[in-house]
């Protein structure tokens, strides 16, 4: 199974009322779970240092995709506009706007995008992971500040469709 696979069964799951999935293949297994109730809003800064090393579009291991974090941003995301779409984060991690600290951003407002256009970088497990875009548009709004924790599901950039 491949990671587009992973997002795609993630997103039906969260649509219907199934509580649990479990997948195994020649060596893979792969469980998903839906939260049964809310979590709870923890205010916490970002600890960590903007990412250096060199990115890597790898398959994160799929159990943590969908699980719970303790962590929220702390600001809460905004409800998306009526002409909008939301980019929203595949996974659970650390949001960076840029592939280094000397680099400029993937995506700005007032960015023309394209379907596959790298509009960011979630850091997970110490792998970075370009989130691309599925639409093409403009992006409106940034909705997460860079090297805050995003979680699974989370909305990261309002894109106007063209």
């Amino acid at each position: 199974m491949d990671f587009k696979q992973i997002q795609e069964l993630i997103k039906m799951i969260n649509k219907s009322n199934i509580g649990e999935v479990s997948i195994e293949e020649k060596g893979f297994k792969l469980t998903i779970k839906q939260k049964e109730e809310p979590v709870q809003q923890i205010i916490a800064a970002p600890v960590q240092a903007h990412p250096v090393a060199a990115m890597t579009t790898a398959p994160v291991a799929a159990a943590q995709a969908p699980a719970a974090a303790s962590e929220k941003p702390a600001k809460p995301a905004e409800p998306p506009v009526d002409n909008t779409v939301t980019i929203k984060s595949p996974m659970i991690g650390t949001f960076y706007r840029s592939p280094s600290p000397d680099k400029p951003s993937f995506a700005n407002v007032g960015d023309e995008i394209e379907p596959g256009s790298v509009v960011c970088i979630i850091e997970a497990m110490k792998l970075f992971n370009e989130i691309e875009s599925e639409v093409k548009g403009r992006i409106v709004k940034v909705l997460v500040e860079d090297a805050s924790p995003v979680e699974y599901d989370q909305p990261l950039f309002l894109v106007e469709p063209a």
